[in-house]
């Protein structure tokens, strides 16, 4: 018990530490991400508003049927990327901060992120 405690404690420090340069920016609106074992999800935040700008996720149905002939995860996370760069464009969505909620850079959320920066995004 006192283990899993520990590991809590570690995953919520190195979260936080990925948020603390993301927050409140003046200028700049944060892109959040957050993953689970089957699913993807993005949001654009306006923190000093309070507002979700633009959001996906790989739970929604017009994404599930681009998606469908897909079988691997960082593939399936480049079209969502490509996918939010079309609707940030749509909402006239200026440069974004990257949060990554404590997730690494690499893998699917690497992937994620230059497919987002090499279809329009400012990150």
């Amino acid at each position: 018990m006192v283990k899993s405690k520990a590991l809590i404690r570690r995953k919520l420090r190195r979260r936080n530490r990925s948020k603390k340069t993301a927050r409140f920016h003046p200028n700049r609106l944060r892109l959040v991400i957050s993953r689970s074992l089957l699913h993807f999800e993005a949001q654009i935040i306006d923190d000093l508003k309070g507002h979700t700008l633009v959001s996906i996720s790989t739970k929604e149905k017009e994404v599930k049927s681009l998606i469908q002939k897909q079988h691997k995860k960082t593939e399936i996370c480049k079209l969502v990327g490509k996918e939010l760069a079309k609707r940030a464009k749509k909402a006239n969505v200026g440069s974004l901060v990257l949060d990554r909620n404590g997730l690494s850079y690499h893998g699917r959320v690497k992937a994620f992120t230059e497919s987002a920066r090499n279809h329009g995004l400012e990150l």
